[in-house]
């Protein structure tokens, strides 16, 4: 790793709960391709003045996480389309002092969608209403699939994605040959031992798609696993997101080997 220097370039994230998964993942490509960058995360309570110093000190980029990713678009200077259509920012680009948000959750969904080559006429449901159910259900749109339910118990969340999507909302989970979780259920803590969708509508989908980041191998991807289901997990967007978030603080577009080697290192 190179020595700190006045010339060391910082990025950094703020979120609500900090994790190590960014950090280990920014620094360790950092030590390997030898640059003269250095990653930490932070939180705040004061987010305005928190951006005021990512502007005034130079500070190259931010991640950013919730509860944060809506509020900051105020005071950032340039909204681009992947976070403007949702209203919700994961990722600022500091360019002497001009502030560009974007949203990198978007592209690394519809870069995933793509990759594999899920077939667009599925019958898609998404579980969740929040800014990563936002992030997804634009991918899903950017990626020309129709048929998509959206999937809240919160009536009135549920209802405004499928209005700023063009999509169907219901309260509860129906049949579809892709399930699509985005909330809670099944990650670290509380939730862990939760499913998204009840064993039948698994047994009877064609392809899951649990975009909780930890763990890896939640209740609901090792049902489906067991299942015999082609399986997408957070992980992998995740990693994917957090790529373009290198690519646009270094300029470096990583191979799919460094990524999937940072991404292990951060979970380590």
């Amino acid at each position: 790793m190179p020595t700190l220097s006045k010339d060391t370039l910082l990025c950094i994230s703020l979120a609500g709960r900090p994790s190590n998964l960014g950090t280990r993942f920014h620094n360790f490509l950092y030590d390997e391709l030898g640059l003269d960058f250095v990653y930490k995360a932070f939180t705040t309570t004061d987010l305005e003045g928190a951006v005021r110093g990512v502007r005034a000190l130079g500070i190259r980029g931010c991640s950013v996480s919730m509860p944060f990713k809506s509020a900051i678009i105020p005071f950032v200077d340039i909204v681009e389309d992947s976070a403007a259509a949702i209203e919700a920012v994961n990722t600022v680009v500091n360019d002497d002092g001009v502030l560009t948000a974007a949203n990198t959750d978007v592209e690394a969904v519809t870069e995933l969608l793509d990759r594999e080559r899920v077939p667009r006429d599925l019958r898609v449901a998404v579980r969740g209403s929040g800014s990563m159910a936002a992030a997804v259900t634009a991918a899903f749109r950017r990626a020309g699939f129709e048929a998509v339910t959206i999937v809240a118990r919160d009536a009135a969340a549920g209802r405004t994605l499928a209005d700023r999507t063009g999509y169907r909302w219901v309260a509860e989970p129906e049949p579809a040959d892709l399930l699509v979780n985005v909330t809670p259920l099944g990650m670290a803590g509380r939730d862990a031992d939760a499913l998204a969708f009840d064993e039948s509508l698994v047994r009877a989908a064609r392809m899951l798609f649990d975009v909780v980041a930890l763990p890896v191998e939640t209740p609901l991807v090792r049902l489906a696993r067991s299942a015999g289901l082609p399986v997408l997990t957070g992980a992998e967007v995740h990693a994917l997101q957090a790529a373009l978030q290198f690519e646009r603080y270094t300029g470096i577009r990583l191979t799919r080997d460094q990524i999937d080697r940072a991404s292990a290192f951060s979970r380590a």
